[in-house]
């Protein structure tokens, strides 16, 4: 059975292109235009995935996706007009699925639905990755093979694989870290995640596990 997607865009050509494409690639997809119409939709139809724009007329999408987050399980993706927005949503920690910000590519919007998805239905959690974590020894492993992280790098990956595919900024990570509100640097969690980069790498040297996102912060993705 397909991936039932609603498109949830006031834009109506933007709407259009974006539902066009989701039927090419197989998923089962609906359009709204209006905020307010969106939970009513999702509790009467089957829904795996709302594209959820902010600026919408009747309700706004922070409005929306707050509501969708306390009374459904459907996977979320908040989009957004300006990237320095994201950082104010990911304050607000929203518990949307990812981020995505205009201007895009329709294909960038499939491919991360079917990310989303894929997660969802994988129920990705450490374990499935082979990565384990010890919170009693602040002992990470992967494969079996020790990461010999730090106290902080182990506080910082610990944050990440949390909630695989969840953005978070610099400044959440630096709460993460620091519990004793010391002042750092942001660029300090850039040092220790490539530290980390590097310790992973020498276990898996072709595969990156924790993501720069742009202008924002990083994320865990197996």
């Amino acid at each position: 059975m397909a991936d039932r997607i609603l498109v949830v865009e006031d834009e109506e050509k933007l709407a259009a292109l974006l539902h066009d494409y989701l039927v090419q690639e197989g998923f089962e997809a609906s359009v709204l235009h209006r905020g307010d119409q969106v939970e009513d939709w999702v509790r009467t139809h089957e829904t795996d995935l709302v594209l959820l724009d902010l600026m919408l007329p009747g309700k706004s999408g922070l409005e929306v996706c707050k509501a969708l987050r306390a009374g459904t399980g459907v996977s979320i993706i908040i989009v957004t007009a300006r990237v320095d927005e994201i950082d104010r949503l990911l304050g607000l920690e929203l518990g949307a699925d990812d981020y995505i910000c205009k201007p895009f590519s329709p294909r960038e919007v499939v491919a991360r639905v079917k990310a989303v998805l894929r997660r969802v239905k994988r129920g990705d959690t450490p374990q499935d990755s082979g990565l384990t974590m010890d919170d009693s020894g602040y002992r990470a492993a992967l494969s079996g093979k020790d990461l010999g992280l730090t106290a902080v790098e182990f506080e910082l990956l610990k944050v990440l694989v949390a909630h695989p595919g969840r953005i978070y900024t610099r400044e959440q990570l630096m709460d993460a870290m620091y519990r004793d509100q010391r002042v750092v640097s942001d660029r300090t969690v850039d040092s220790h995640v490539k530290k980390i980069r590097k310790k992973i790498s020498a276990v898996l040297p072709d595969r990156e596990i924790v993501h720069s996102v742009y202008g924002v912060g990083y994320k865990y993705e197996w």
